[in-house]
């Protein structure tokens, strides 16, 4: 290990101090966790497996980093296996702030993804007197008054906002429905740890003004206005020691506004257009209604539909290869193509079989070179559809749908790198989307 500065915080030899190191619990939302930090302007990439010491020198101008992730879909009895050792390889590189990346619509439960537990592993590791938990992301349609958390349909300024325990979507996920908005009580289902607030009237208090006594401290988020607000302090909290977060990518919007206010990161104002990237394959194995409007858009403004057998796929663990021959054929005649698993198919199946099955399909697409682009839907099944197609990181290239970018595929199969590659979570988008994607729009 390299040696500590007099900050107490470790440089990597030849490169600058890393400001945010974060881990997302899967790869849709880690894309969305990249975006927002690269509009504030910093140099970040998103690996698929914590970087060694190594790995990170060969990016000397990196001011953060990601990993994506899967511990959305896993089992909270599997999950300090593998965030215990990843958070002691981010605690090594020095990175000022640590944040653990969850939807932000807090997906999970005491048993699936437990958030609880992440941040169980996190006081392990960072030994932080108080762990902020950010409750809201505006700039998503996700708003958090007196810890209850309120979503929109689908993200942005369009649909209907919905407190989260009757929002038509999550309240009927398949796998962690949300059956309580009050992120105090769903978190202490998960976690022994007492659970404060900073609610929205604490937070028109100065920064320096703003305490808690809690081991674990919800904040509330309504407006941009409350992010920078708690971006300063956040870094305020970071001033003597690794602060470690937890939350959606509003994190990464807070701490970008507030570095792009004190003049640390200058914002990204335009993006090179990506242009259009014909034939566009899109692999779904996300049942949210949002992607599911999507698809039925994308029929009928010409996109071919090829349906995946995913209860054979997910029995006998292969390839549907019948999907697979019929998703090339019609990329050969540089058809848009959309693979998915059917309606109401997916609900009792393994994510990590879809998820690598879908990936592999992606694969084969992409290394006889039929696609330049790819758009991978589901955040339950991106995390293993990315190692499936060989990915080890990306960076983000274009914004085309706030939350989740448009991103350069980097890899060790040279069939592979510099593909285009589009993470896409479930209640993400207009219905429009994949026709966004197809013509590169920003």
């Amino acid at each position: 290990m390299e040696p500590a500065n007099k900050s107490g915080f470790i440089n990597l030899k030849g490169n600058k101090e890393i400001l945010l190191a974060f881990y997302g619990d899967d790869f849709t939302g880690s894309t969305d966790a990249l975006e927002f930090i690269c509009r504030a302007g910093a140099k970040a990439v998103l690996f698929i497996e914590p970087p060694t010491a190594e790995q990170l020198k060969q990016y000397p101008d990196l001011d953060a980093y990601g990993v994506a992730g899967k511990t959305r879909s896993i089992p909270a009895a599997e999950m300090e296996n593998i965030l215990l050792p990843a958070f002691e390889k981010i605690k090594d590189t020095g990175a000022r702030h640590v944040h653990y990346k969850v939807c932000s619509t807090f997906d999970s439960s005491a048993t699936i993804g437990s958030i609880g537990k992440a941040i169980d592993c996190g006081a392990t590791v960072f030994k932080n007197k108080t762990i902020p938990v950010l409750g809201g992301m505006p700039a998503l349609g996700r708003y958090c008054v007196f810890g209850n958390l309120f979503a929109r349909m689908g993200t942005g300024d369009e649909g209907k906002v919905y407190r989260l325990d009757r929002h038509p979507s999550m309240s009927r996920h398949p796998v962690t429905p949300a059956d309580e908005s009050d992120l105090r009580l769903h978190l202490g289902r998960q976690t022994n740890k007492k659970i404060g607030l900073i609610d929205i009237i604490e937070l028109k208090k100065k920064a320096a003004e703003i305490s808690s006594e809690a081991g674990v401290v919800l904040l509330d988020a309504l407006n941009e206005p409350h992010l920078l607000k708690i971006g300063e302090w956040l870094c305020m909290q970071a001033k003597q020691h690794i602060q470690f977060s937890v939350g959606s990518s509003g994190i990464e919007l807070a701490l970008g506004k507030y570095w792009n206010e004190s003049r640390q990161l200058v914002p990204v104002g335009e993006w090179p257009h990506p242009g259009k990237a014909s034939p566009l394959l899109v692999v779904s194995g996300s049942c949210s209604p949002v992607t599911a409007m999507q698809i039925a858009y994308a029929k009928k403004a010409g996109f071919e539909e090829v349906i995946t057998n995913a209860v054979k796929t997910c029995s006998d663990e292969t390839t549907d290869e019948v999907a697979m021959n019929k998703v090339n054929e019609l990329l050969k005649q540089q058809k848009n193509v959309i693979v998915h698993t059917g309606e109401k198919q997916t609900a009792n199946l393994s994510s990590e079989k879809l998820g690598k099955a879908l990936g592999h399909i992606a694969k084969t697409s992409a290394e006889n070179a039929w696609v330049k682009r790819i758009v991978i839907a589901g955040g339950d099944t991106s995390s293993y559809a990315a190692r499936a197609m060989d990915i080890e990181a990306v960076e983000m290239t274009a914004p085309i749908v706030i939350g989740a970018p448009l991103c350069k595929v980097i890899s060790k199969n040279e069939r592979i790198s510099g593909l285009e590659v589009n993470f896409k979570g479930g209640q993400v988008g207009s219905e429009n989307y994949f026709e966004m994607l197809l013509n590169g729009s920003v």
